[in-house]
């Protein structure tokens, strides 16, 4: 089969090479450009690019090498790509299919060496059966692992407090799921289960671990909620039935999130789950466990009536507050957690006992120095001079960049428009050649190429208002007022919020703080700006830059920096 035309040695040809999970061989890759390479060296193909993926699934579409494949085309680098076979390229009905798309529009050829030229036919086929592969892939594997988890062997991870026990069958095959009890792991088991009867709590407990520099079942900090774990998952240590010699399968599946192509699990309802007795795998006697389990339910009713207290005293309160997720401890790094309602501090103190800082802020006075810090510091007239001179340097080299690209673009298509002249004459002059078509249809669809990118609009760029700081201020000072409206104030925290990149608290000597604030600068010129909405192009050039201030509670600021 034909792989190219006789325009062959003109075609700018891809390879494209992947190696799957399931295949465990590297060679594989290599092996799929000898083949694609040999069978375009055939047919008097160049190749001008390899593109590949390690050990990534062809479900997945976020792909290194097909993304950049993908770019490629799109910049008009490629007439052709050529693989070993289609379900290297995806194996995804949808992703296969969008592939086949943007190839088409971008008049570039998709080809496999085991199937040919591809065709829709072939895209709407072979997707059909691709996906029905991988569906019964899936059903194989979870039909093998219930089968071994009905041998009473482990049908997935390994729990703290045991190890993988290693041995070969008759075949010299490797015998799976099989468990045994880990001493050291399991002592430690005990002794959790010990302390947490007596009286002590799951945040106790992980702190004195991490004290004493055991490893948690991850290799890093224990936490409260590994211990605690949750209720209607049946996960933490405290929960997991497998101490006690019963085995739990199926709690849950994963399924494919088709927006970022990662696994996300999805809880199976109890009556779906697979029990299998393994008494010689039991680390904790009946009557601990008991009293353990007693306990988790005595503290989760009194949960449940706290929470409700707490739902009723809030529930005239704002939603989300001004610095959830912004502030962080500038000692470890740690994200600071509320505390009560009216505190914030170091959750690595108070969950894992990894951090020594244990002092909290109060809510208030750390928001109140923030929106100053907001409104007086970060817009700061030496601030905004210094931004406006960077600001503009980076647009005019951004400018320049474009005016040099699009000038590339025009001499390109001054050219490949004289040949085309030059080829319309002669078959006006009756020329007839073999292979003057294909350089006709090359030539053409460069052209179309060009001229699609030369019709692009140019990105504008922001205007820098004279009275920025001015302004910035102002808008601030409204946003601030409108906290305190309940009509306005979900909205006011939110503007608000985009103004603040992160926060990082340090305790001083004394009962003081240190307060760094990182602002987002793109958001807060845009605010300044003599639009409301930025210019196309705008955002490329704002989002570059990053200004920080330090503040000191109770004590004032300190001098602000500014970081490009």
């Amino acid at each position: 089969m034909s792989l190219v035309s006789a325009s062959a040695t003109s075609t700018r040809i891809a390879i494209y090479a992947r190696f799957s999970t399931d295949m465990q061989r590297e060679a594989s890759i290599d092996d799929q450009v000898r083949v694609c390479t040999a069978h375009i060296e055939r047919m008097g193909g160049t190749v001008v690019d390899v593109f590949t993926d390690y050990a990534i699934s062809g479900a997945n579409n976020n792909r290194p090498g097909l993304m950049n494949l993908m770019a490629a085309v799109r910049d008009g680098r490629i007439d052709m790509v050529v693989a070993e076979a289609l379900d290297r390229v995806s194996r995804d009905q949808e992703h296969i299919a969008g592939i086949y798309k943007q190839l088409t529009f971008a008049g570039v050829q998709l080809f496999t060496t085991s199937e040919g030229p591809i065709t829709e036919l072939q895209i709407g086929f072979k997707g059909t059966m691709n996906a029905l592969f991988l569906k019964d892939l899936g059903d194989k594997t979870h039909r093998g692992l219930e089968g071994r988890v009905s041998q009473g062997k482990s049908a997935g991870g390994k729990a703290f407090g045991y190890r993988v026990v290693h041995q070969l069958d008759a075949r010299g095959e490797p015998i799976r799921g099989d468990r045994a009890i880990d001493p050291a792991q399991a002592s430690i088991v005990i002794r959790i289960f010990m302390l947490f009867v007596s009286g002590h709590s799951p945040r106790a407990i992980a702190k004195a671990l991490n004290a004493e520099g055991i490893l948690g079942p991850d290799g890093g900090a224990w936490q409260d909620t590994t211990i605690r774990g949750h209720q209607g998952r049946g996960t933490g240590i405290l929960r997991n039935q497998f101490y006690i010699g019963v085995m739990i399968w199926n709690r849950q599946r994963y399924i494919k999130d088709p927006a970022t192509c990662k696994r996300v699990s999805r809880p199976n309802p109890p009556s779906e789950w697979k029990y299998a007795d393994v008494p010689h795998l039991r680390i904790v006697d009946q009557d601990l466990w008991d009293r353990a389990q007693a306990r988790l339910d005595g503290i989760r009713a009194s949960d449940r009536s706290q929470k409700a207290r707490e739902r009723e005293f809030w529930k005239d309160r704002r939603p989300k507050h001004l610095l959830t997720g912004k502030a962080y401890c500038g000692c470890c790094g740690g994200a600071l957690a509320t505390i009560g309602q009216d505190y914030l501090a170091c959750s690595a103190a108070r969950n894992k006992g990894t951090c020594d800082n244990g002092r909290g802020i109060r809510r208030n006075v750390i928001e109140t120095l923030i929106l100053d810090a907001l409104k007086t510091r970060l817009m700061a007239p030496e601030l905004v001079k210094e931004f406006s001179s960077a600001f503009i340097a980076e647009t005019n080299k951004m400018r320049a960049e474009a005016e040099s690209g699009r000038v590339l673009v025009e001499r390109d298509h001054a050219q490949v428009s004289r040949r085309l002249r030059g080829l319309y004459d002669a078959i006006a002059d009756g020329l007839r050649t073999p292979g003057l078509k294909g350089q006709l249809e090359e030539l053409e669809r460069r052209q179309a190429d060009l001229e699609r990118r030369l019709s692009e609009p140019h990105a504008s760029q922001p205007r820098l208002h004279p009275n920025l700081a001015e302004i910035y201020r102002a808008k601030v000072t409204s946003l601030h007022d409108a906290l305190a409206d309940p009509a306005s104030s979900t909205e006011a925290i939110e503007i608000i919020r985009s103004l603040i990149e992160r926060i990082e608290v340090r305790p001083t000597e004394g009962k003081g703080f240190e307060i760094e604030l990182i602002g987002d600068i793109a958001n807060m010129i845009e605010l300044g700006l003599e639009t409301k909405k930025a210019a196309p192009g705008g955002a490329a050039v704002l989002g570059q830059y990053r200004s920080s201030v330090k503040v000191v509670a109770g004590a004032g600021f300190e001098p602000a920096t500014f970081r490009l």
